[in-house]
C-alpha cells in the first residue's frame, strides 16, 4: 500500500513522446566525444527551450538512476548545464534524446555469479572538463549487468591520472561500503567486497597509504588514509584490472 511501480520502458516511451521537438536521427551512443567540452561563445537558448532542457535532463536523471545507466555520462554533463544552457548544450540534449528513441527496447539484465562477492570497477578520466577537473566512473556488478553505477565530475583538481584515480575511489567509497552493509542487513554474507582499478600507482597508495606517497596535499592525504583504513579493516579490497576489462571506463 502506498507504493508505486514504474514500468521504465513505458516511462522512456512517454519521455520520447512528450519531447516537443522532432527526433529524426538514430545514434549509437548517448553522447559524442565532445561531451565534456564547453563552447563559451555558444549563444544561450531561449526561455522555452531552457525550460524544456531542464525538464528532460531531470527525466533522464530519474531514468539513469533506475534502469538506464547507459545514459549516465551524458546526464552527468547535462546536469552541470541546466542553469544557463546554450545552443551547444541543446545539441547534446537532442543527441541523448535521439539515442533514447533508438534504444526504447533496451532492458537491464542482471545475473549473479556469487551473492557473497561484490565487484566494483572504478575509473577516472584525467582533466577532461573545461576547468581541468577529472571525471569519475563507478560500476557495481554481481557477475553481469550493472545495478549500481556512478558518473560524476570530481570536486577538486588533481595533478596526475594517479591522483584522479585516487579521488575516483574516494568518490565511490561511501557507496561501496553502504552497499555491503545494506546487503548484510538483508541476510547475505558478503565475503569479498572488491574494487578493481587499472592504475597500479593508485592501488599502492590506497593499500599502503603514507608508505607509498610523496609530498601530497592535505585533501589527498585524507582520501588515501581513509581508503587504506578500510582496506586494513577488511571492509574492501583493491585489485588490479587491465584497462581493456575496465567496465567503469564506460562511465
Amino acid at each position: 500500500p502506498g507504493q508505486v511501480t514504474i514500468d521504465m520502458q513505458d516511462y522512456m516511451t512517454k519521455m520520447v513522446e512528450e519531447f516537443p521537438f522532432k527526433l529524426t536521427k538514430s545514434v549509437p551512443t548517448p553522447a559524442a566525444e565532445n561531451v565534456f567540452s564547453v563552447d563559451e561563445s555558444s549563444p544561450a537558448v531561449d526561455q522555452e527551450r531552457s525550460e524544456i532542457f531542464h525538464t528532460f535532463v531531470a527525466k533522464a536523471l530519474f531514468a539513469c538512476k533506475r534502469s538506464r545507466c547507459d545514459l549516465q555520462v551524458a546526464v552527468a554533463m547535462l546536469c552541470t548545464r541546466v542553469k544557463n544552457p546554450t545552443e551547444e548544450d541543446w545539441k547534446k540534449l537532442l543527441r541523448m534524446m535521439e539515442y533514447v528513441k533508438s534504444t526504447l527496447g533496451d532492458v537491464l539484465t542482471l545475473r549473479a555469479e556469487n551473492l557473497s562477492v561484490i565487484k566494483w570497477y572504478v575509473d577516472a578520466s584525467f582533466a577532461v572538463h573545461p576547468d581541468f577537473k577529472s571525471h569519475t566512473g563507478v560500476a557495481m556488478t554481481y557477475g553481469s549487468g550493472v545495478p549500481i553505477a556512478m558518473s560524476r565530475k570530481q570536486k577538486l583538481n588533481t595533478r596526475s591520472s594517479t591522483e584522479a584515480e585516487l579521488v575516483g575511489v574516494d568518490d565511490g567509497i561511501n557507496l561501496v561500503l553502504w552497499t555491503k552493509l545494506f546487503l548484510e542487513a538483508q541476510g547475505f554474507e558478503i565475503t569479498e567486497n572488491k574494487v578493481f582499478q587499472d592504475n597500479q600507482s593508485a592501488i599502492l597508495l590506497e593499500v599502503n597509504g603514507k608508505r607509498s606517497s610523496s609530498s601530497r596535499t592535505r585533501a589527498l592525504n585524507i582520501r588515501y588514509f581513509f581508503i587504506t583504513d578500510q582496506v586494513e579493516t577488511g571492509n574492501v579490497s583493491i585489485e588490479y584490472c587491465p584497462t581493456k576489462l575496465m567496465v567503469a571506463d564506460f562511465f
